[in-house]
């Protein structure tokens, strides 16, 4: 509706980051009134004024010529234990549950539900899927799911099974340069996409894409709208958001202070 859609109680923008402008008061009302407890908006995509919040962003890429020498060493021996491709997102739904989960366990903050419903709500319409597979026996071992549009890709959600992230084989690194050089080199699309600032802080991916893959922040304004009775809870807990031990609400709590904060 409108451009949007309802995600755990929040309504975000359904098309490229670079697409979402300021919402009209009169649309947030709508939006606010038929279901869900906030909407966020972000707008003026990738200014030059450094803000709070920001899309983390890769809109060029040159290869292996662009990564350190440690760096090249991970990816070619990624490379030469896993295979990488696209594949049908039917497929993972009937074959990766067991992947997100084990993924999902072995984080040290959980920001996810790890049933099966949960799995199933990352795939969308406009899905893009990669498998990762070994190369020994064939398995598969990781995937990620991206949201593909006509010139810019996020991507949604990446896994792979623990054990092969602790045997020096560097599965990861694999997946990201793979994915980087399709999308980048070979689609040429403006840019990929980890998504925006996390608010739960649940995983390090986006620093470690910005330090080995040079990814980027790309910074823009925040504005998040509450339902009027859960607003006037946000501004009760404000002051003590420092001081409240459950995720979810801090994870609110500091949306509101990016917003507060953005210009």
């Amino acid at each position: 509706m409108f451009g949007y859609f309802l995600y755990r109680n929040a309504w975000r923008f359904d098309d490229a980051p670079h697409k979402e402008e300021k919402i009209p008061n009169s649309i947030v009302r709508k939006l606010l009134n038929k279901k869900g407890w906030l909407l966020r908006n972000t707008f003026d995509f990738d200014q030059n004024e450094e803000s709070e919040f920001w899309y983390v962003i890769k809109d060029s890429s040159d290869g292996l010529n662009e990564l350190s020498s440690s760096m090249r060493v991970h990816v070619r021996k990624a490379l030469k234990n896993y295979e990488y491709k696209v594949v049908d997102d039917n497929f993972l739904i009937n074959n990766a549950y067991h992947i997100y989960e084990q993924s999902l366990n072995g984080y040290k903050i959980k920001d996810r539900n790890i049933s099966k419903k949960e799995f199933y709500k990352i795939f969308r319409t406009n899905n893009e899927c990669w498998g990762c597979y070994s190369k020994v026996d064939g398995k598969l071992v990781g995937f990620a799911v991206n949201y593909l549009w006509a010139d810019c890709c996020q991507y949604e959600f990446t896994a792979i099974i623990p054990k092969c992230k602790k045997d020096n084989t560097y599965p990861f690194y694999g997946l990201f340069y793979t994915m980087n050089q399709y999308y980048l080199s070979e689609k040429k699309l403006k840019y990929v996409c980890d998504g925006s600032r996390s608010v739960t802080e649940h995983s390090n991916i986006q620093p470690f894409l910005e330090y080995n893959f040079k990814f980027r922040k790309a910074y823009c304004k925040l504005k998040v709208y509450y339902k009027w009775w859960f607003g006037v809870v946000v501004k009760l807990l404000f002051p003590f958001r420092n001081l409240i031990p459950f995720r979810n609400v801090k994870a609110v709590l500091r949306m509101e202070e990016y917003s507060r904060k953005s210009k």
